[in-house]
């Protein structure tokens, strides 16, 4: 059986799926943290700057270094975003260790939010970005949209039309996030009475940060906001009963959010603050509603129930699609 290290953030349940996924095509897989701890402070230093826990780094790079340095992989995977701790050094000594194996980038948050990521993509044989701007930046780059897992797709096949909630959103409290599904919320309070929202922050510490240093939070209560992720389950519910998804992209960010990938796996109809949606091949106007500051309920999307997407380009967005092409891909 192939081996392959899987290094990338311990986020909501994601780690568990890509493991399971990549069991499923073959491949005995070990998965590190990019980070030494989900403690909230050590997240939140990473965030602000990684220096002042850089000793605490150092000695927990070693550790996975001595399980590394013990195996032969065919594959080096490294899911990069903000919360990435390990330093070029770092990266460079994974890659000397592991001479006979293909080291593969998949960019996961923008180069305009995390500029340093551009400073590893030279250890790496391929490198991936879901943000299409990225790909203009830095042609070297393959574009490569994230995916959705079994789960939602399970539930697209069972389609279930007894919704309990007009839109869901789950996601990180990012601030323009945060100001414009507000605006979202209150506009579609007439025809979307039954809305369930669920702000996360990792920590109460970056509630506190982010409220310091962002104007959009300013006014933001602390209640308004919840500092555990849902669990698998809970997320499945809610989707499951919801008629549509609210999504905003983060600030700096023209790639779509995993929220857009996984409502379409469910086949939900989705409202986006993000207008390069429209260049996506699973864009119809029926299913997809790209918000501006205002609603529209002339709009066909309000006037329409969800129509299915061709299979061949549905399934492309599969995690299973994605992995092949990470794996396989030239």
């Amino acid at each position: 059986m192939k081996k392959l290290l899987l290094i990338m953030p311990r986020f909501f349940n994601y780690p568990e799926l890509i493991k399971d996924e990549l069991n499923n095509l073959g491949y005995e897989v070990d998965f590190f943290d990019d980070r030494p701890s989900t403690n909230a402070w050590i997240k939140a230093a990473i965030r602000i700057n990684k220096n002042i826990i850089s000793k605490y780094i150092e000695r927990y790079f070693d550790e996975v270094m001595n399980i590394v340095q013990s195996k032969r992989y065919d594959i080096v995977f490294l899911i990069s975003g903000q919360s990435l701790s390990f330093g070029e050094n770092m990266i460079a000594e994974i890659k000397a260790c592991q001479p006979q194996a293909k080291f593969v980038l998949y960019q996961w948050d923008s180069q305009t939010n995390f500029p340093y990521i551009k400073n590893v993509q030279r250890f790496f044989d391929k490198c991936y970005s879901f943000d299409r701007r990225d790909i203009e930046e830095t042609p070297s780059l393959k574009f490569l949209p994230l995916f959705y897992s079994r789960t939602y797709e399970e539930i697209g096949k069972r389609n279930n039309k007894k919704y309990k909630y007009d839109f869901c959103f789950v996601g990180t409290a990012h601030p323009k996030k945060y100001k414009l599904i507000n605006m979202m919320s209150a506009q579609l309070k007439e025809v979307y009475p039954n809305q369930f929202i669920y702000y996360f922050f990792p920590s109460p510490i970056v509630y506190f940060y982010r409220k310091l240093m962002n104007k959009e939070l300013r006014s933001a209560k602390y209640s308004e906001f919840h500092y555990v992720p849902l669990k698998g389950k809970e997320m499945n519910d809610i989707y499951e009963g919801s008629k549509c998804v609210l999504d905003s992209a983060q600030a700096g960010q023209l790639g779509l959010t995993i929220r857009v990938l996984e409502a379409l796996g469910a086949k939900k109809k989705i409202i986006t603050t993000n207008e390069d949606i429209v260049n996506y091949d699973f864009y119809r106007p029926e299913n997809i509603y790209v918000y501006d500051g205002n609603i529209d309920l002339n709009n066909v999307f309000f006037k329409s129930e969800c129509v299915e997407v061709e299979e061949c380009i549905y399934k492309k967005y599969s995690l299973r699609c994605w992995l092949t092409e990470i794996i396989d891909g030239e």
